[in-house]
């Protein structure tokens, strides 16, 4: 699948909570760097995740903040 998204961080699932309507999933993109992702418990089912699968974080923002 092409994106125009182009911050795209391949790695590894190493968590997923779900909450009632939407989870978190946890993607260990390098070793200790961990992207968190809010995504619908749909989503999380369509896409079949689980813990220890490989999975692309993108990322698509108009803003991105930066503090020190």
């Amino acid at each position: 699948m092409r994106l125009s998204a182009r911050n795209q961080f391949p790695g590894t699932i190493r968590g997923i909570e779900k909450g009632q309507t939407t989870g978190h999933v946890r993607i260990e993109i390098a070793p200790g760097i961990v992207v968190t992702a809010a995504i619908t418990n749909a989503a999380i089912d369509d896409l079949a995740l689980a813990v220890g699968d490989q999975a692309i974080a993108v990322i698509k923002a108009s803003d991105v903040m930066v503090a020190t």
